[in-house]
């Protein structure tokens, strides 16, 4: 395979990682019932957060660290303030989106174009040495590695384990799961703060690998919500999700491209296609359109596909529940 065209699949790769991981992390929150509105910012300040840390103590583990705890403390505020205080989850999330990137700005104004410690590339012992793929998939830092990892033990845990089918119910049937004896409220907590976590990952990932340092303005801003937009392309699943980030990182990649080959189409409508193609996706998903393109298709293929497609977000999404049968509440 022509070296250009391995070398702009690698770079795909690594640049589809954080929102492969923010994507995830999304995935666990939404699967709970608990929308983290706040994906944009929190990916900033944990950016920020990060990069400062390990530039202070020139380590990035401990930038990673710093990252994913930021993370987690947002989405725990999102959590308290639904379940605890009882607030509308979409509104706090939606200030905090506000708030985050303005702080993760003026905190790291000093910092800008600053030069921290980065992860290396790590090419793994025999699959870096596998044809083409090899190239593609293994030779890349640790981080990258850490996001296939997520993708696997995310769609065990939630498919292939007792308490990750409790984790589906909290959010699709919260009463039925109360009446299991499954603490809802509790389990929210916990999975809004994992997923949170994994968003400050992905944070990490940006200032630490993909867009090493920090910038004003910062240049992951709007990835957030593409994450969100991925989670919902994905239909809530993990290999879903996972295809939806590195279709769009691969939009991006072949931006560049078009760019590079001087073919004359304004700059401003090259960066709109990933956004312009992504609206369409989701449309022709969440809407009745899909279904007559599936009708073009043999029937014996149709209802696979129309599985494979399916959008259907937690039915409990978004709402609030108190600890007593028949108490949910939106917001």
């Amino acid at each position: 395979m022509d070296p250009l065209v391995v070398n702009t699949l690698k770079s795909v790769v690594g640049s589809a990682t954080p929102l492969v991981i923010a994507a995830l992390g999304e995935t666990i929150s939404e699967r709970a019932g608990v929308i983290n509105l706040s994906l944009d910012g929190s990916i900033m300040l944990s950016a920020m957060a990060g990069f400062i840390a390990a530039l202070v103590t020139h380590n990035p583990w401990v930038g990673v660290v710093t990252a994913m705890i930021v993370g987690g403390l947002i989405a725990f505020i999102i959590a308290w303030g639904n379940i605890s205080l009882r607030q509308d989850q979409v509104a706090i999330g939606f200030v905090l989106t506000l708030l985050c990137g303005d702080l993760a700005i003026f905190l790291g104004q000093n910092y800008t174009s600053a030069r921290g410690p980065v992860f290396p590339d790590i090419p793994l012992p025999l699959l870096k040495d596998i044809p083409v793929v090899g190239r593609i998939l293994f030779t890349h830092d640790v981080l990258v590695y850490i996001s296939y990892a997520l993708i696997f033990v995310c769609w065990w845990w939630l498919f292939r384990t007792r308490q990750g089918l409790a984790h589906r119910a909290v959010g699709e049937r919260p009463e039925a799961a109360y009446a299991r004896g499954v603490d809802v409220n509790r389990r929210r907590y916990i999975y809004a703060v994992v997923g949170g976590a994994l968003v400050g990952l992905a944070g990490a990932a940006y200032s630490l690998n993909v867009k090493p340092g920090w910038t004003n303005p910062p240049s992951m801003r709007g990835d957030g919500w593409i994450a969100l937009a991925i989670v919902i392309f994905g239909g809530w699943h993990p290999f879903r999700v996972v295809l939806g980030a590195y279709l769009f990182a691969a939009l991006r990649a072949l931006t560049s491209v078009i760019q590079r080959s001087d073919v004359g189409i304004p700059l401003v409508v090259l960066n709109a296609i990933p956004w312009i193609t992504m609206i369409v996706t989701l449309m022709l998903v969440s809407g009745g359109a899909i279904d007559r393109l599936l009708g073009l298709l043999p029937r014996s293929l149709q209802n696979r596909a129309r599985a494979f497609l399916r959008s259907d977000p937690p039915k409990a999404l978004g709402t609030r529940f108190d600890m007593s049968p028949g108490r949910e509440r939106p917001g």
